[in-house]
């Protein structure tokens, strides 16, 4: 499966199934996608926890931020269902391997994130993987359909 061809019955069982975000290189800044994107999926119903070193104990859109995946105490999130990366495609191996480590369902790769050795670890590892897509595009393009 190639980062451009994910059926659209996929993106959207993952979609319905997902109840927690952690979303990894979330900003505090209005102008920056990841921070325009927690408060689409929030309005959407998810519960999105930003994850950023730099921003580790401030709130992004009434959650606290977290300077890793594995910070997020589960007591207080729950099961972590997807990872989205925000990052770099470089960056997003070590995101993966934090999924990984978390226990996530998925690990879910924005636009212009493509990173196929993440990907491959992912999958051997029983992890759902989308790369490439945003799913605040994905959510609106399933419900025409």
């Amino acid at each position: 499966m190639t980062s451009d061809s994910y059926p659209d019955g996929l993106i959207k069982k993952i979609l319905q199934e997902t109840k927690v975000i952690a979303m990894v290189g979330a900003s505090e800044k209005p102008a920056r996608d990841s921070n325009k994107i927690m408060a689409f999926l929030q309005r959407e119903g998810y519960r999105v926890i930003p994850v950023n070193p730099g921003l580790a104990g401030k709130q992004i859109h009434g959650e606290t931020v977290y300077a890793s995946l594995a910070d997020i105490p589960q007591e207080v999130t729950g099961h972590i269902d997807m990872v989205d990366v925000f990052r770099n495609s470089e960056a997003a191996l070590s995101a993966t391997k934090d999924a990984i480590a978390i226990g996530a369902d998925t690990v879910w790769m924005q636009l212009g994130v493509v990173n196929d050795e993440a990907a491959k670890l992912a999958r051997d590892a029983g992890l759902q993987v989308v790369m490439n897509r945003c799913p605040a595009i994905e959510l609106p393009r399933l419900r025409r359909d």
